[in-house]
């Protein structure tokens, strides 16, 4: 028998991401009993409106996800007029905590965990009917493997923040949801996520039954995906400190050796139409204040290389803005437009995990890769020693530029037990290794 749904979809409403771009059209209200349908009469229009839907929510509440990395992270500082707890809860200040039932955890979580809910639905209207009359085998199975990677990476955003609190990994049913998990055990049951969906899109065919939005360019097939998925896992396989696992799936990403490739990879994108969402993360420099503005932590500047193009990530300002005892006079300038793209993952990032995965295994492989980044940066090759604590001191500088402001940093020094070495600028300040599990999972 089919297998009914007791609870309804949470898509947003009249969204979903079409052909070049994520402008959006209007349909079918799908938070209403019109879901049923999809439990029995599944169609090609169908799914494409679901999939514009994941597309949708896993951009939402994004700017704020950033800002936990970025500001925990020390890369940059959160100033707002109306929110404190930017310069307050987030750096620690006079013995301040990390809340369990704000908007800093629980906005980034709940629109997460909302995606992996409406992809798990996804699922479920495809295994619960027979949909051969529709849909080739081979059409489903992509479906599959795309939807369980972006469940996957989802996973992997919350796991994230909480860190060593754990995530839960089985939530298919939000009446019995499955137990919260270590971070190890999390980690293994996300790579095996991956594992399946890069099985499903091995088996997915030539096309998908939907288009993706531009940010997929290039990677819009089962088979161009697949290196997306094998990316992620080499991402995922690096947080396990699993080296060898990690070249083994570059080798089948989309690794590229090249340096005139680091933006190749897939991006979060933007749009100004009135249904759809603006990169959370731009703000116009003319007219800052302190009143909304992130600036960049003053050690990204001074500690930088002369010459280093990354340095173009920030502008300087006429004058310094300041707020709780803190001050800037870079603002950040990573996303220079308000529909600029936010990356996924992306070549660089690559090149930085085959660099760091090589430091015990191929030195040399390491300091050629560290090179490609030094010499898109317009920097000199690297001449230091080759030991494995000075080219792990010198891959970390490098993904801290290269990746700024992409939510790496914090993570970074984190894995590599070094949060005490992150700057902190008031006396009474904490650098905090994770946040809470919020108070409405009621544990």
């Amino acid at each position: 028998m089919m297998k009914k749904y007791i609870f309804k979809i949470l898509f947003f409403t009249s969204i979903v991401a079409t052909l070049g771009s994520c402008e959006v059209e209007e349909f079918n209200d799908l938070n209403n009993a019109e879901v049923d349908v999809f439990e029995e009469n599944l169609t090609r229009g169908d799914l494409q409106d679901l999939v514009g839907g994941i597309l949708y929510s896993s951009r939402v509440r994004l700017g704020t996800y950033y800002d936990d990395c970025g500001v925990i992270g020390r890369e940059y500082y959160r100033f707002s007029g109306s929110e404190p707890r930017f310069t307050g809860d987030l750096l620690g200040r006079e013995g301040l905590i990390l809340d369990n039932n704000t908007f800093y955890i629980t906005g980034p979580w709940g629109a997460r965990y909302r995606t992996v809910k409406n992809a798990n639905l996804i699922i479920g209207f495809i295994e619960g009917q027979d949909l051969s009359a529709l849909f080739t085998s081979a059409e489903l199975s992509g479906t599959k493997g795309f939807l369980k990677t972006f469940i996957a990476y989802e996973l992997l955003l919350n796991l994230n923040l909480t860190y060593d609190n754990g995530i839960r990994l089985d939530v298919d049913d939000e009446n019995n949801l499955g137990p919260f998990v270590s971070r190890s055990a999390a980690l293994t049951g996300i790579r095996v996520l991956l594992e399946e969906g890069a099985n499903d899109l091995a088996n997915g065919g030539a096309e998908f039954p939907y288009i993706l939005s531009s940010g997929f360019d290039g990677f819009d097939t089962p088979s161009s995906f697949l290196q997306v998925n094998k990316a992620i896992s080499a991402r995922v396989a690096a947080y396990q400190g699993d080296y060898p696992a990690v070249l083994s799936f570059l080798d089948d990403s989309f690794l590229s050796l090249d340096g005139s490739t680091l933006n190749t990879g897939i991006f979060y994108n933007f749009s100004l139409n009135q249904t759809d969402i603006i990169n959370p993360l731009f703000q116009a420099i003319d007219g800052l204040s302190s009143a909304n503005a992130r600036v960049a932590q003053p050690s990204f500047v001074t500690d930088a290389e002369v010459d280093d193009n990354r340095l173009e990530k920030v502008v300087e300002l006429d004058e310094p803005l300041s707020q709780d005892d803190l001050e800037g006079n870079f603002a950040l300038f990573r996303y220079e437009t308000n529909i600029s793209d936010i990356p996924i993952i992306r070549n660089e990032e690559l090149i930085l995990l085959y660099a760091e995965a090589n430091i015990n295994i191929n030195s040399t492989e390491t300091v050629n890769a560290l090179n490609i980044i030094r010499s898109s940066a317009e920097l000199d090759p690297y001449t230091g020693p080759t030991d494995s604590a000075s080219l792990t001191d010198e891959m970390l500088t490098q993904r801290r530029y290269s990746l700024f402001a992409e939510g790496h940093r914090w993570i970074d020094m984190r894995r590599f037990g070094r949060l005490d070495e992150l700057p902190t600028d008031r006396p009474e300040d904490d650098v905090f290794s994770q946040f809470p599990i919020p108070l409405t999972e009621n544990q």
